[in-house]
C-alpha cells in the first residue's frame, strides 16, 4: 500500500517528518518499506528562455540555442526538435544530478560546446502532462509567466512523500488511506479531521431506480450489494489533483469514472466497479458460475468458470468475476452514458478461490480476500456520487442495494490485570482508558472491568488479548520493562512420543533410507488401490483436481516419488515417510477426522557400487530386515504372516505384520500388476502404524548381568505337513521350552527326498541356559523331548532323526 502524505494530511494532522513518521508506523506494527520523494532533484534545474536558435552547422537535426538564466546566458546544444524562440524551459547546468541519474557537464556536441541540458518531463520524472501540448515528446514547455532563474521545486511546489506501507494479513483496513489516517492520529496523537462519509454506513440518498434489481442468489458468499446507477455519463481524463494522487499510489490513471471507483477503493478500501448500464438486461444477479461458462475479463482472456465461481451477472450473460475482475462486455468506454457501479461484501474465501483457480489477482481481489468492512459498502457509493458530482463526469439519480442481517460490532472485555499480567507492566487505569481513546473506542467501565466495542473495520480484534495487543502497541514496544520470568521453571524436554519418532527417524536413517514428506493429500485412484476409500475425506477447494482426497495410506505418495526417481536414472531407491493419515469416522463429516500416523517405505534397485561389498539387488529380507532392527531397537518382537490383501502384494513374497497378536501393517514385494502400473516392477514396500510401537515400546527396562555359567545347544529338525508356518512352529517351540530356552532360530528349510511331496523339514538351533547354575544334559535332553512331543502333537511333526 502506497501512502501519499500529501493525500494523507487531508484527514490528520502530521507534525513529523516522512523518515519519523515512518519510524513510528513500523514501531507501531505497521511496517514501512520505504520513503519515496517524488520530486526530488528539482532544486538544481532552473528555468530559462530560448533567445536564439540556429542549425548546427556539422547536425542536420542538432540546435544551437542561447538560453537566458536571468541572471546570465549559456549555450546548449539539442537534438529537441518542439522548441521555438522565446520559450521558457527547465535547463540542468554543469554539477547537476537529475532525478533519473544522469550526471550533466560541460560538453562538446560535433564541436561546439554544450554547457547544460534542456530536460524533459521524463528525465525530471514529473508528469507527462504538464506544460504546453508541443511538450509531449519532448523538452517540457513551461509557462510563459514562469520566472526567469525560478528553480523547479519552486514551481511546482514541495514534492509529494510516498510511504510503502507493507502490510500483514491481520491489518486489511490499512489498505484504505482513511484507516491509515487512523492509525497514524492513534500513534502520534494528531488530530483526525473525518468527512461524514468515513464514518457512516448509510447510503446515499437517491429514490431506488426500478430498473436497476438486485437478485442475490447466493446470499452465504454476498452479505452486502448495493449499486449507484449514473446517467448523463461524460468520459473524459479526470481532474489532475486525482490523476497526481492516483499515480503516487501506484495507479495509473485511465478515465474519470474509472480513477473514480480506484481512487475510492485507495481511500476507503472499498473495492468498487462501473459497469456500463446500457449492456446490463434485466436484474443484476449475484450467483455461482455455471460449468463449462465462459466469460472475457477486461484483460481480453477467455476465461472458462466452474461453479465455485462467484459472478456478476444479468438475466443473459455473465458480467464479471465478482471482486476479482469485470468483463469486457460491460466495459466502460467512450461512447458509455449511463453506468452502474457496484460495492458489495463478497466472501473472501470465495474470492480467494476463484483468484486462486484463475490464476488472476488484482487491487480488488487482494482487498476482498484480506476481507472488507461490510459497513462501509453503502458510504462508498455516497463518496462515487460525490465525485462524479464534483468532476462533472455524470449525474448520479438511483441507489439500489440488497443485505442480508449485518454483523453488529463486536464487544470485548478488557481489565488493567490481564493486561498487565500478559505485558509484564504495571500500567495503571488511566493509560489503558488513554490508549482506548486513542484508538477511538467506546467503552464502558464496571466493576474495573471495560467492555470495549470494537468499530467493525478493525475485524482483527475478537479476544481480550487482541486488545492487549493494542495496549502494547500505542503504549511503545521499547517502553515495556525487561524481566525475567518469575516462579518454578522447568527444563523442557521432548515428549515420550517426540522422543520415539526422533530415534525411529534416525534409526531408519543410519540403515541407509532417506527420509521424504508429501502431501497429505493424494489422488482418489491411488488412494482406493491403497487405502480405504470409504473413509477418505474430499476436500472442498483442492490445491489441484488430482490432489482431492485426504490420504488414507502413505504408500501412493512416496511411490509417486520413487517413480519419478527411477526415470531419471537414480537405480537406488531407499525411501520412507512417516506421518498421518486421515479417516472419517462418519458421512457426511460431522466431527473431526481419525488421524493416525503411520510409517511406510519403497525400496528398489540394487545396492550402490562399492570396492567392499557386491552390488546385491534389493528383495524380501531386505525389508524384513529394516523392520527387524525396527523392532530391535524398541524392544519389540513382529509376528510375520501370510499376507490377508494379495491384490496389493506378491502372494509369495510379502506378509502381514503383527505385534502382540494385532495387525499394524504390511510388508513385501509389490503385486506384479501394480508394479507394472506404477512402473515400480519389484518394488518392496512397507507401511505399518507407529502407535501401537510406540504403546508397546513403553516398558521397563531391566538389567541382567552377564551368565556366569554355560549355555547347552541343541539342533531339532522336524518333519511337517507344507501348510504349516516355520514362524508357528518356533513360536510354539518358545512356548514349550519355557524360561531355559533363550534362544531359536531356525537354520534349514528342506523338501525334496526323502521328504514326501505334501511335507517339508525344519531344522532348528535351540540355546538352553540358566542363569543361577549350570544346566545338565538330562534336564536340557528332558525339556528338548518336551518341545518335540508339544510340537509333534499340535503340528502332525514327525522328528527326523
Amino acid at each position: 500500500m502506497k501512502v501519499s502524505l500529501e493525500w494523507l494530511r487531508e484527514y490528520v494532522d502530521i507534525a513529523q517528518s516522512a523518515e519519523d513518521l515512518a519510524e513510528i508506523l513500523t514501531r507501531g506494527g505497521i511496517e514501512v518499506g520505504g520513503v519515496e520523494y517524488l520530486n526530488q532533484g528539482l532544486e538544481a534545474v532552473v528555468v530559462g528562455e530560448i533567445t536564439r536558435m540556429e542549425h548546427h552547422p556539422n547536425a542536420d537535426k542538432l540546435w544551437i540555442c542561447e538560453v537566458n538564466l536571468g541572471d546570465g546566458s549559456t549555450t546548449i546544444v539539442t537534438g529537441a526538435q518542439n522548441l521555438l524562440v522565446g520559450d521558457r524551459i527547465p535547463v540542468a547546468l554543469p554539477g547537476t544530478t537529475l532525478p533519473n541519474g544522469v550526471h550533466i557537464e560541460i560538453s562538446k556536441l560535433r564541436g561546439v560546446e554544450s554547457s547544460g541540458m534542456l530536460c524533459s518531463t521524463e528525465e525530471l520524472h514529473l508528469d507527462s502532462g504538464l506544460g504546453d501540448p508541443r511538450s509531449e515528446g519532448g523538452i517540457l514547455i513551461l509557462e510563459k509567466e514562469t520566472p526567469l532563474g525560478a528553480t523547479l521545486d519552486t514551481v511546482f511546489g514541495e514534492g509529494d512523500c510516498v510511504l510503502d506501507l507493507e502490510l500483514y494479513p491481520n491489518r486489511p483496513d490499512c489498505l484504505g488511506m482513511v484507516n491509515v489516517a487512523r492509525e497514524v492520529a492513534s500513534l502520534t496523537g494528531g488530530d483526525l479531521h473525518l468527512p461524514a462519509w468515513a464514518e457512516g454506513s448509510q447510503g446515499p440518498d437517491y429514490p431506488v431506480d426500478p430498473e436497476a434489481r438486485i437478485i442475490l442468489d447466493e446470499p452465504e458468499l454476498c452479505r452486502r450489494y448495493a449499486g449507484l446507477v449514473v446517467e448523463d455519463v461524460k468520459i473524459e481524463p479526470s481532474s489532475e489533483w486525482m490523476q497526481k494522487r492516483l499515480k503516487a499510489a501506484g495507479v495509473r490513471p485511465i478515465s474519470n469514472i474509472v480513477d473514480i471507483t480506484n481512487y475510492i477503493m485507495l481511500e476507503m478500501g472499498q473495492p468498487l466497479h462501473a459497469f456500463d448500464r446500457d449492456a446490463i438486461v434485466g436484474a443484476v444477479h449475484v450467483r455461482r458460475a455455471q460449468t463449462g461458462e465462459k466469460l472475457v475479463t477486461l484483460d481480453d482472456i477467455e476465461r472458462e468458470l466452474d461453479p465455485e465461481m462467484l459472478l456478476i451477472a444479468d438475466d443473459e450473460k455473465a458480467l464479471g468475476l465478482a471482486g476479482v475482475m469485470g468483463g469486457l462486455n460491460s466495459e466502460i468506454t467512450d461512447s458509455t452514458k449511463r453506468i452502474f457501479v457496484e460495492s458489495a461484501h463478497f466472501s473472501s474465501v470465495s474470492i480467494r478461490r476463484t483468484s486462486r483457480r484463475l490464476g488472476l489477482r488484482s487491487e480488488a481481489s487482494n482487498r476482498f480476500e484480506k476481507g472488507v468492512n461490510s459497513h462501509g459498502v453503502a458510504a462508498a457509493l455516497g463518496r462515487v456520487a460525490e465525485l462524479v458530482i464534483r468532476l462533472g463526469a455524470g449525474k448520479p439519480v438511483g441507489f439500489v442495494e440488497q443485505a442480508g442481517q449485518l454483523p453488529e460490532p463486536a464487544a470485548v472485555s478488557l481489565t488493567v490485570e490481564k493486561a498487565n499480567s500478559l505485558l509484564g507492566t504495571a500500567l495503571i487505569e488511566e493509560e489503558i482508558t488513554g490508549v482506548l481513546k486513542r484508538l477511538r473506542f467506546p467503552y464502558q467501565e464496571k466493576d474495573g472491568e471495560y467492555e470495549v466495542q470494537i468499530p467493525t473495520y478493525r475485524s482483527d480484534i475478537t479476544i481480550e488479548e487482541d486488545l492487549i495487543e493494542e495496549v502494547a502497541r500505542l503504549t511503545g514496544y521499547d517502553r515495556i520493562p525487561t524481566t525475567l520470568p518469575q516462579g518454578d521453571q522447568t527444563q523442557g524436554r521432548r515428549t515420550p512420543e517426540q522422543e520415539f519418532k526422533r530415534t525411529l527417524r534416525h534409526l531408519l536413517v543410519r540403515l541407509g533410507l532417506n527420509e521424504v514428506m508429501t502431501y497429505s493429500f493424494t489422488r482418489p485412484d491411488a488412494d482406493r488401490q491403497f487405502g480405504d476409500m470409504d473413509q477418505a475425506i474430499p476436500l472442498l477447494n483442492p490445491l489441484r483436481e488430482e490432489l482431492s482426497v485426504m490420504r488414507t495410506a502413505l504408500l501412493p505418495s512416496i511411490m509417486e516419488i520413487a517413480a519419478r526417481n527411477i526415470s531419471r536414472r537414480n537405480l537406488d531407491i531407499r525411501l520412507f515417510e512417516m506421518g498421518s493419515i486421515y479417516k472419517s469416522q462418519e458421512r457426511p463429516l460431522v466431527k473431526l477426522p481419525q488421524e493416525e500416523l503411520h510409517l511406510a517405505g519403497v525400496i528398489w534397485g540394487k545396492s550402490s557400487r562399492h570396492w567392499r561389498t557386491p552390488v546385491t539387488e534389493y528383495d524380501f529380507y531386505t525389508v524384513k530386515g529394516i523392520l527387524e532392527e525396527v523392532a530391535r531397537e524398541f524392544g519389540l518382537e513382529f509376528e510375520y504372516r501370510l499376507p490377508t490383501a494379495q491384490e496389493l502384494t506378491h502372494p509369495g513374497r510379502s506378509a502381514d505384520i503383527y505385534l502382540n497378536g494385532e495387525k499394524i501393517g504390511l510388508m513385501g514385494e509389490i503385486h506384479p500388476a501394480i508394479g507394472k502400473e506404477w512402473e515400480l516392477e519389484r518394488a518392496l514396500i512397507f507401511e505399518l502404524a507407529v502407535a501401537p510401537l510406540l504403546e508397546a515400546g513403553k516398558r521397563t527396562i531391566r538389567a541382567f548381568s552377564i551368565p556366569k555359567f554355560p549355555a547347552m545347544q541343541r539342533d531339532l529338525a522336524v518333519v511337517v505337513p507344507l501348510e504349516v508356518s516355520a514362524q508357528d512352529v518356533m513360536k510354539r517351540i518358545k512356548e514349550l521350552g519355557g524360561a531355559l530356552l533363550v534362544q531359536v532360530n531356525i537354520f534349514d528349510v528342506y523338501t525334496g527326498k526323502p521328504i514326501p511331496e505334501d511335507r517339508k523339514s525344519l531344522a532348528f538351533a535351540l540355546k538352553y541356559q540358566a542363569l543361577d547354575r549350570t544346566l545338565k544334559d538330562e534336564e536340557v535332553n528332558a525339556l528338548n523331548q518336551q518341545v518335540l512331543e508339544g510340537i509333534e502333537k499340535e503340528f502332525g511333526a514327525a522328528w527326523r532323526k
